[in-house]
């Protein structure tokens, strides 16, 4: 899925600009066009307490990825793999391509 507004894309490789896990890169797994937020694999771990269930009877703690919003992270080009802000161009057969401002190589594969 891919939402015009944010930019981002599932399975794009970013890096996080801001917060805690400052530095971290990671693909994104989910997004949350609404909320403007996405989470990222690898970044932005909760603690969430889980009752005992008949399928874990202990319960416990489960650490899972939290959502981050999308001014935190900055995709990552992949043939200058840098973090960059895109612009989009028009190309010949009048699709929009997301372009790296860093270098000008073409971050969708048309």
């Amino acid at each position: 899925m891919f939402n015009s507004k944010l930019g981002f894309k599932k399975g794009d490789n970013v890096l996080v600009i801001t917060g805690e896990d400052k530095g971290k890169k990671g693909k994104i797994v989910r997004i949350f066009p609404k909320k403007t937020e996405v989470i990222v694999e690898g970044v932005n771990f909760l603690k969430k307490h889980s009752k005992p269930t008949q399928k874990v009877p202990q319960g416990g703690i489960v650490k899972q990825e939290g959502t981050l919003h999308t001014s935190n992270i900055r995709l990552i080009c992949n043939k200058c793999n840098k973090p960059t802000a895109i612009r989009r161009e028009k190309i010949k057969e009048g699709k929009r391509v997301r372009v790296c401002k860093k270098c000008g190589e073409i971050i969708d594969k048309v």
